[in-house]
């Protein structure tokens, strides 16, 4: 009976901690930043959570809350409806038939969006939301400023290269706080590596000498 109560409760334990990841991974930081800002941490990415919960932990922790329980992180994202896997666009003009039709598709960016909930919470959950927004703000602009792209993982895909277009807000009106959600729109855009190869190509003809066919 006991060694059958251990392993149910080993059992538990490791549905608890695959949810944990789960949920860590899709809900509390499923958006990271790559290069840009995140360029002098080691790897090159830094996780949104890192933004997000910097003000939230130390309120935690001062009003006797566990600051590691998911549950009460500030953040928690969750990906909208309407986000593209495949996207392409047909021509217009006549084809000669179904072979050529099929072939003149043009491929599109795929776009993605995220609904982040972020209603204040415990004492002093206002100010926490105002430096927490704050900063978050400043450091995404300078994460745009230098050139900084995102992943974004979803349960079902993870879009890589993406670019923040957008941060709305989309507060649910029923909703007697203000300002409680917010929407994060990002494109993945098109890349070619076509054009950088023929200019390698041609500087390196520049600098043997070789003249440029």
């Amino acid at each position: 009976m006991q060694v059958v109560t251990i392993q149910v409760l080993g059992r538990l334990d490791m549905v608890n901690i695959n949810e944990s990841i789960f949920k860590l991974a899709y809900e509390i930081s499923p958006i990271i930043l790559t290069d840009g800002i995140a360029k002098s941490i080691s790897g090159g990415l830094l996780p949104i959570v890192a933004i997000t919960e910097a003000a939230n932990f130390g309120s935690s922790l001062l009003n006797g809350i566990n600051p590691l329980s998911l549950d009460n992180f500030l953040c928690h994202f969750r990906p909208l409806p309407g986000s593209s896997l495949i996207d392409y666009e047909v021509a217009q003009y006549p084809f000669a038939n179904q072979a050529y039709a099929a072939n003149a598709i043009i491929a599109k960016p795929l776009k993605i969006s995220m609904l982040m909930n972020a209603p204040a919470k415990n004492n002093g959950g206002y100010v926490n939301k105002l430096i927490t927004f704050t900063g978050l703000q400043a450091a995404l602009q300078e994460h745009a400023q230098s050139g900084g792209t995102y992943v974004i993982a979803t349960p079902s895909y993870v879009y890589l290269n993406c670019i923040l277009t957008n941060l709305t807000d989309v507060s649910r009106p029923d909703s007697q706080q203000s300002q409680n959600a917010y929407q994060f729109d990002f494109i993945q855009p098109l890349l070619s590596q076509a054009p950088q190869n023929t200019l390698s190509a041609l500087m390196n003809a520049f600098n043997s000498g070789i003249p440029a066919r």
